[in-house]
């Protein structure tokens, strides 16, 4: 066997295993130190690039799941103060109803008249001081379809009792009612969506006493069409009589909430609340009074109607409360299963690092005796001289 002094050849192959080594160790300790297999693109490249999107969405989530919760608390806010309105108007149906009777006077029912428009100016008064961040909420919040849409005006006779929105953008949105197809066309000049109402309809038109609801859920818009004598409709629907009218919607401050990680409509939740100041249109308590029998026996059948607008907007909330619960829950779920995911991905499996950390100590510190020992068979020539 040759022996050579220029070129040590152990030794070359030595220290290239002691880079290797050392290498391997630092990157175990990085891997312990971080808790991550995954501390640079070179680690991991693909794995790198999905865990960075599942990182981003579970922020984006997390927003989300506090977004809906800001909500909700938003509506608790606005569902409270509706309590307190229901109770003064029932206060002042009681009032109105004591002025009715024969068995007063008209000088009792100044006393009872002036309680009564106390009570009225209070109502105004919770309407306006109801605020969540500055945002008014009782006096028109969120987008509202406008009293003077032609299909509203006409709704004693074409049956729409109510119209519901989730999402829906502001804009004149026109009905084509086709009876011959029995197909009701809603659109907006840019998005338009239409239906089958045969399997709505009875025959042509909405069952006696029921109602049924027109989802167009690519708009947002819910119109719900009542029958002959259905509890609380101004009309019945028939075939084709919704042809040519249609619905404004107009924007007004807040009432979006943003529950989904996108810009898109199925992750937006929206609420609109009318404007329930005793003189608005859904109250319409102005200019009511109690100083005359005749005006106190007025006052029930419109303080009734309040009742009902004001018990029918807090079942609205109730319900848009409820789906945000939802939300929340849903989201939560779904940010567990993806932090998993990005976790199996990105995470160390620590009991692995660790057996590769010992095996690379272990190697270093051999390599660095082998790295010895070629030293000696090089030096082992000065023994020949």
């Amino acid at each position: 066997m040759a022996i050579r002094v220029n070129n040590n050849i152990a030794a070359i192959n030595t220290q290239r295993s002691i880079g290797r080594n050392v290498a391997r160790s630092n990157r175990q300790i990085e891997r312990l130190s971080s808790g991550l297999r995954v501390n640079r693109s070179a680690d991991d490249a693909s794995g790198l690039v999905v865990s960075e999107g599942m990182r981003s969405q579970v922020a984006r989530l997390g927003q989300n799941v506090r977004n809906a919760q800001e909500g909700a608390d938003l509506l608790q806010v606005a569902e409270g103060s509706l309590q307190e309105v229901n109770n003064v108007l029932v206060r002042m149906k009681e009032l109105s109803l004591q002025a009715s009777t024969s068995t007063l006077n008209n000088r009792n029912r100044e006393s009872v008249a002036a309680e009564f428009n106390q009570l009225l100016t209070e109502i105004d008064r919770i309407a306006q001081a109801t605020t969540y961040n500055n945002q008014a909420l009782l006096a028109g919040f969120g987008n509202q379809v406008s009293t003077g849409s032609s299909a509203l005006v006409a709704s004693g006779t074409n049956g729409i009792s109510r119209v519901g929105l989730s999402a829906a953008a502001s804009g004149t949105y026109t009905f084509v009612d086709s009876a011959v197809a029995s197909t009701l066309t809603l659109g907006n000049g840019a998005v338009t969506q239409t239906l089958n109402t045969g399997t709505l309809l009875d025959g042509s038109q909405v069952a006696t006493g029921t109602s049924v609801v027109a989802n167009f859920d690519r708009l947002g818009i819910q119109v719900t069409l009542a029958g002959p004598a259905a509890s609380g409709a101004p009309g019945d629907y028939q075939n084709g009589e919704l042809d040519g009218t249609s619905l404004l919607i107009e924007r007004s401050t807040g009432g979006i909430f943003q529950v989904g990680p996108t810009d898109s409509y199925i992750n937006r939740l929206e609420v609109g609340i009318a404007d329930l100041r005793a003189a608005g249109p859904t109250l319409n308590l102005g200019s009511m009074s109690v100083s005359s029998i005749s005006s106190a026996r007025d006052a029930i059948t419109r303080l009734d109607q309040a009742i009902g607008a004001v018990a029918q907007t807090r079942g609205d909330l109730g319900a848009v409360q409820n789906r945000l619960s939802f939300s929340i829950g849903f989201t939560e779920v779904e940010i567990e299963n993806t932090t998993a995911s990005e976790a199996t991905i990105r995470d160390a499996d620590l009991a692995l690092e660790v057996s590769e950390f010992t095996r690379s100590q272990l190697l270093v510190n051999t390599s660095n005796a082998m790295l010895v020992q070629s030293n000696v068979n090089a030096a082992s020539v000065l023994g020949l001289l």
